[in-house]
């Protein structure tokens, strides 16, 4: 007997079966999966978010990505990402996408990258995997050379994950560092934006708000009154229209997103991809050579008489269409961009309805602003000159207008694309060589026959120079005016600067477009090396 043998029997022994076999999905069901959490994406977690998203008067980030895109052109990356984080209730929400939509699409047929924050997942604030996407679509876009667009709609940073958030923004700051002058970088502004989190849109080439619904302010209204006692409502703090017309930090603003959507389309369809492209062309609006006989009327001769420069600059315009940047900030100077035989200019000009176009700390930050972001992106300047001066004032000087109009001085000189000025009638002291005149650099200069270029104006001038003959004189005020027509016919008449070759040619003004066209035509292969250096050290 065997060992076996010994061992207890089952009474009744069952039928041994193998194990069964694990099933594999099949690759339509694993489509059918993907489909299903993508739709569960797309449609939003939370029906009622959504409700509520829309009863604010807002559209949702998909929504909103899919207006400024052309149609079916947008290719998300990252949907299913997912934070890790745990405790503080985050480990039973974990919602596909974490907050914010990314990828790329196309605008008029061009590759444009984007990212759209969720404010129906976790308020759009910002978190590790939130910020990891974000990130990961600003290399792709600096890497691919195409324009960036920050649709910005979130409640800053996550705070159940702490100090990884935060640095999330830190490379997102970075990044628009590293891409500023290199790619076009939009923000639009669509909900709240606060604290920390306003930094990225204020380092970006263009900012877009929308009345009512976007707001932005490191500190809120609740600290606000914490710090100072003063009460004030968000949209008084932070709103649209305040960021426009008061700080600045806004150069558009629409009622409702849109139009708000479709502008930044249209500001897209002006913008090269990248620094090293030239703006797009597109086929001219009106002939080149026609002549621009309303100017004769639009601009008195008599220096000090307003006028609306906006109407110089249609006219000269293809179509009469400009693009304004600011209109609602520092408006004794326009900056506008405008196709001039199909091909964008910048415009800056001196604006006689607004303080008599002076020059003054906000007029100088805007217009070097505007001139810094066509240089970097090949975008020829044409300057229309009517300047009286800086504005005096003990405001300004301890304000700093020195170093603030240094900015404007600075950009000018440090600029490379073609440079074309028109004195259309009075450039007085240093303003006049502020605005782009030949002694700076302007490539080509032309003046109308009403241009007055001097030091100061004839009144001004003749109060200086004859102080003692019209003092001593029987009539001072015959004296006086003797002396102010002596000046003009002296030093301020039209043809005065031409013949000592700080102007190129005094022109009809009739003939202000054509001359302008043939002088950007001929400089369009222009080349123009700064020094070598890191960079350089500007009036901040």
């Amino acid at each position: 007997m065997t060992v076996i043998d010994t061992l207890p029997r089952a009474e009744t022994q069952q039928p041994m079966e193998p194990p069964a076999k694990p099933r594999t999905p099949t690759a339509r069901q694993r489509l059918a999966e993907l489909h299903e959490l993508r739709d569960g994406v797309r449609q939003g977690l939370d029906p009622k978010a959504t409700e509520r998203q829309h009863a604010k008067g807002k559209l949702t980030a998909r929504e909103r990505i899919g207006l400024l895109l052309d149609d079916d052109s947008f290719q998300e990356v990252q949907p299913l990402r997912r934070h890790r984080a745990t405790g503080f209730g985050m480990e039973n929400k974990r919602p596909h996408s974490d907050g914010v939509v990314t990828g790329w699409g196309t605008v008029y047929g061009r590759t444009v990258f984007v990212y759209a924050h969720d404010f129906r997942i976790f308020g759009g604030a910002l978190g590790e995997a939130h910020a990891a996407k974000i990130h990961k679509i600003m290399d792709m876009a600096l890497s691919a050379g195409a324009p960036l667009v920050s649709l910005n709609d979130g409640a800053g940073a996550r705070i159940q994950e702490g100090v990884t958030a935060l640095a999330g923004y830190g490379g997102i700051f970075q990044r628009n560092t590293r891409a500023s002058g290199v790619i076009p970088q939009i923000s639009v502004m669509l909900g709240p934006c606060a604290g920390g989190a306003a930094y990225s849109p204020a380092l970006t080439d263009f900012v877009f708000m929308v009345r009512e619904t976007s707001q932005m302010f490191i500190t809120g209204p609740d600290v606000v009154k914490a710090v100072t006692g003063e009460e004030i409502s968000q949209n008084g703090l932070g709103g649209a229209d305040v960021h426009a017309g008061t700080s600045g930090v806004a150069h558009f603003v629409y009622d409702d997103e849109v139009t708000c959507l479709e502008e930044v389309r249209y500001l897209l369809s002006m913008l090269p991809s990248n620094n090293r492209e030239l703006p797009p062309s597109a086929t001219p609006a009106d002939a080149p050579d026609r002549r621009t006989e309303t100017l004769l009327d639009l601009v008195p001769a008599e220096p000090t008489h307003p006028y609306d420069v906006r109407e110089v600059i249609a006219e000269i315009a293809d179509g009469g269409e400009l693009f304004e940047v600011h209109s609602a900030w520092a408006a004794n100077v326009v900056c506008a961009l405008v196709r001039l035989d199909g091909h964008v200019t910048g415009v800056i000009a001196n604006q006689p309805i607004a303080t008599a176009g002076v020059l003054d700390i906000r007029a100088s930050e805007k217009a070097a602003r505007f001139i810094q972001f066509c240089d970097a992106f090949n975008i020829p300047l044409v300057t229309l000159v009517d300047v009286p001066g800086f504005l005096p004032g003990t405001d300004q000087e301890h304000g700093g207008i020195i170093r603030h109009g240094a900015k404007l001085l600075y950009a000018y000189c440090n600029a490379t694309v073609p440079r074309v000025s028109v004195i259309l009638r009075k450039a007085y002291g240093g303003a006049y060589i502020v605005m782009d005149s030949c002694s700076i650099g302007a490539d080509v200069t032309y003046a109308w026959p009403t241009n007055e270029i001097a030091v100061m104006g004839a009144e001004g001038a003749a109060n200086v120079i004859f102080r003692r003959q019209i003092a001593e004189a029987d009539d001072p005020a015959v004296m006086r005016a003797r002396m102010v027509k002596e000046y003009q016919a002296e030093l301020m008449h039209p043809y005065y600067a031409a013949e000592r070759g700080l102007v190129d040619d005094v022109i009809d003004p009739a003939e202000t477009r054509a001359a302008l066209i043939g002088a950007l035509a001929m400089l369009r292969s222009k080349h123009s090396d700064l020094p070598a250096r890191k960079h350089g050290n500007p009036p901040m």
